[in-house]
């Protein structure tokens, strides 16, 4: 099979896309044809090997994909080759096969296809975790939501418009904040051209939003906490711009505000059958059409240093995805 091979940290670019053998499925393990895997922003942190959790090369990176059944390991029950299968992977996805465990994985939505299946996951996962166990949103309560358009940040307009709550997409371009306005977002903040504290307290007539949505960290982390109303939750997602905020203390005291960390990967595998009620739940949004997964740009593995540009370059609308090409 052909797989990227992450050789040495370094940017996405360095990685070399060769032949390697196919992996085995061992007991409780399936392994899966993989017809399109889904490129999400760790997977730069990890072959840069800036990731929470490190793995030293040479590994194959990539974490959800969606394909087909070919074989499964000692005792599977709940999948049988020919299936049509989501899953998540301790890396190895960006290849045209790879190992996962029978509990990482679930039945292809009927609604979706390959492409749409390797972007459900995480990003999905990763929102939908977030706004219903850590936050709590509730109906008629106001969300902001910084990089709105990328691909956790569509996902979190989407689900939150889902449960009845008012969104405030913000975003650094007009071309952006029009795509997050097509997913359902009531209300547009252009970061780089707007103050985003004092436009999200005349948006909120000076209450400020009950809760904030945050992959983007840096410099508009202070700006977005200060913007928050009484008992405000702040959701640290991830660090795309690359810092890592520093909050200041006082400001939580004053509205007691709460910030509450976001890892939905570590979640999951500690939350089982949480994991899979919230992927059943989501399920049922998708096909009552309440979401639509978006993949706005697909590439054959050959490109894939163009598909992480977009990452990289932070100018991802919705999922970018790798789909595997016969050869």
């Amino acid at each position: 099979m052909r797989a990227l091979i992450c050789k040495k940290y370094g940017p996405p670019n360095e990685l070399c896309l060769e032949l390697m053998d196919d992996p085995v499925p061992k007991k409780g393990q399936l392994l899966v044809n993989v017809k399109a895997a889904g490129i999400n922003f760790p997977d730069v942190l990890a072959i840069e090997g800036k990731y929470q959790v490190k793995t030293e090369p040479p590994f194959v990176p990539g974490n959800e994909a969606a394909g087909v059944v070919e074989a499964i390991g000692d005792d599977v029950t709940r999948f049988k080759p020919g299936d049509h299968v989501i899953v998540t992977s301790n890396g190895g996805a960006f290849a045209e096969k790879c190992i996962v465990d029978e509990n990482a994985s679930i039945n292809m939505i009927p609604e979706l296809n390959f492409s749409q299946g390797a972007g459900f996951m995480v990003t999905y996962g990763t929102s939908y975790h977030a706004l219903h166990q850590a936050a709590n949103i509730q109906k008629g309560e106001t969300l902001l939501v910084l990089g709105a358009a990328g691909g956790v940040g569509i996902t979190a307009v989407e689900i939150a418009k889902a449960k009845g709550a008012r969104v405030i997409a913000a975003a650094s371009s007009d071309d952006k904040l029009a795509f997050a306005r097509e997913a359902g977002a009531d209300d547009l903040i252009n970061y780089s051209e707007m103050p985003l504290k004092e436009t999200v307290k005349e948006l909120t007539q000076g209450k400020g939003v009950d809760v904030v949505y945050d992959p983007v960290g840096g410099k508009l982390a202070d700006e977005a906490l200060r913007a928050t109303a009484w008992h405000g939750r702040y959701l640290v997602i991830g660090f795309a711009c690359g810092d890592i905020p520093k909050f200041p203390a006082n400001i939580l005291l004053l509205k007691e505000a709460s910030i509450i960390g976001v890892w939905w990967g570590t979640w999951a595998a500690k939350n089982p059958k949480l994991h899979f009620q919230n992927l059943k739940e989501i399920s049922t949004l998708i096909k009552t059409g309440r979401l639509n997964p978006k993949i706005t740009e697909q590439y054959p593995i050959e490109q894939y240093q163009d598909a992480f540009k977009v990452i990289t370059e932070r100018r991802a609308k919705g999922k970018v995805v790798l789909t595997m090409t016969d050869h």
